[in-house]
């Protein structure tokens, strides 16, 4: 592709400045507006994040779970919930993805003890409303964002689900081997560096329910098997774990639980280069049903869990494959949600406490890591950071003005700051605040410190003279800067 052919001035982004809470703790902020735990919280586009679904409980004697279609919104900027529209259904152990336009896909879950929820939602932060997608989805689904902007949904049976054409379709049988038939349900399912997806589960054989691992390629539609986690024996029913796409493109899966309620301190890392797991570090205590966020240093939380709700909190550093303490949460807590905020702190809401007692929390933390990060920052023609940016046509290097405008499927270049070195996890740009496919990240040649981003101009976008283009890493927001779209 060809150099830009002007000249870029290169300062120093904005940096991130945290509040006055100490680093490396949790303190509370709101309470949701509703006791919940196995819900999602998805962060939008505008910051704010999605609560959506659950469980909690009413009566005592028995005490009798109550599903929830109740959604509401976290703002950062307020430390407050405000309920939005309601879900279709009521659904809790479900899963949620957001997609390139903002919304945001729900499936899968359970709308009761005993029944699956075989449906899709998607919400719309302009309406606040949820409505349902045709088609029935599979049962457990996870849902999974895909590079090319569909999703696909790893249950009892693999689907993916286009946006644009609001559909459902097969995408493949797992590959097995069932002896008795296909029976794999995925627990956790991970977009890898190069598009594919880790998918980690159970599978029957021959009425021995394993753990079993499989990897989905985009590029062919097909799964293969994946090399065999050896931590936990080839005898065990694993679930309730975590799995975190590390910034080396490695995969950590950390703690779990067994069929007869036996808790792992154990974890493994899977490198998709060699398709193999291998050991690391055990956390410092046994713990599932946690939460495991990503931190803009590359370090990974670990908050929470079960039997009973763990108060504790540790750090994963995969620099010495070592798992260290932090500060502990405001109340035990297990089946709650963790969502990276732009700021770069974690909220941790909802959950169960004493999961045996039924004590189920509407409270919430917010988490300041110990290595705050620098926000990257693009550039603009005024060197001021605002206006029209400094973003070229790859092809021809001229600037992405009103002048020579962009359209869609065009591929642009900029430059910015403050990405990981050699990170396997891309940054995204919105172009009119819709996601931009991304083609290319990497360092900037020439300009050592700063990174070079190629990405295609996204279908659907307003034309305009100044069509606002904003990049977004690991939580952290830049700067918003202008390009002409026809």
């Amino acid at each position: 592709m060809r150099a830009a052919v002007f000249s870029l001035v290169l300062g120093t982004g904005p940096i991130l400045i945290l509040s006055a809470q100490s680093a490396g703790t949790f303190a509370a902020t709101g309470s949701m507006n509703t006791a919940r735990s196995a819900h999602t919280a998805t962060v939008l586009a505008n910051g704010k994040v999605l609560i959506a679904g659950g469980v909690n409980f009413f009566g005592s004697s028995p005490v009798v779970r109550h599903y929830l279609a109740g959604a509401e919104l976290y703002d950062p900027s307020t430390g407050t919930f405000t309920p939005t529209g309601d879900m279709t259904m009521a659904r809790a152990w479900h899963s949620a993805a957001l997609l390139r336009d903002g919304r945001v896909l729900i499936v899968g879950g359970a709308s009761s003890d005993y029944v699956a929820a075989t449906s899709a939602e998607l919400y719309d932060p302009t309406t606040g409303t949820f409505t349902a997608t045709s088609g029935t989805t599979a049962v457990n689904g996870i849902a999974t964002l895909l590079k090319n902007g569909n999703v696909l949904i790893t249950g009892d049976i693999a689907q993916l689900y286009d946006p644009v054409t609001n559909s459902l379709a097969p995408a493949g049988s797992y590959s097995g081997p069932f002896p008795d038939g296909l029976s794999f349900f995925p627990s956790t399912a991970t977009l890898l560096q190069d598009g594919r997806v880790l998918v980690a589960g159970t599978g029957d054989n021959s009425g021995a329910w394993l753990e079993h691992e499989e990897i989905y390629d985009p590029a062919t539609g097909t799964f293969t098997l994946a090399g065999k986690v050896h931590t936990y024996g080839d005898s065990v029913i694993w679930g309730n774990y975590s799995a975190t796409l590390l910034q080396d493109g490695k995969v950590l899966l950390a703690g779990g639980v067994s069929e007869d309620f036996g808790f792992f301190s154990a974890a493994e890392l899977f490198d998709p280069s060699t398709n193999s797991f291998m050991a690391t570090g055990n956390m410092t205590i046994a713990r599932a049903a946690h939460t495991a966020t990503l931190l803009p240093d590359g370090t990974v939380l670990i908050a929470g869990g079960f039997y009973l709700g763990l108060i504790t909190a540790e750090l994963y550093n995969p620099a010495t494959g070592k798992f260290s303490p932090t500060g502990n949460m405001t109340i035990g807590r297990a089946f709650q949600s963790g969502a990276l905020l732009f700021d770069g702190r974690v909220l941790v809401s909802g959950g169960v406490d004493d999961y045996e007692n039924s004590t189920w929390l509407s409270s919430a933390d917010l988490y300041t890591p110990r290595s705050p990060a620098p926000t990257p920052a693009l550039f603009s023609l005024s060197s001021d950071g605002t206006g029209q940016g400094a973003i070229w046509h790859a092809d021809t290097g001229k600037i992405a003005s009103s002048a020579n405008p962009a359209a869609a499927g065009d591929v642009l270049s900029m430059y910015t700051t403050s990405l990981f070195e050699g990170g396997a996890i891309p940054p995204q740009v919105a172009i009119g605040g819709q996601t931009a496919e991304l083609l290319f990240f990497g360092d900037a040649p020439g300009y050592p410190g700063y990174y070079q981003v190629n990405f295609r101009v996204p279908n659907g976008v307003a034309p305009g003279p100044a069509v606002s283009v904003r990049l977004n890493y690991l939580g952290h927001p830049s700067n918003e800067v202008t390009i002409g779209v026809q």
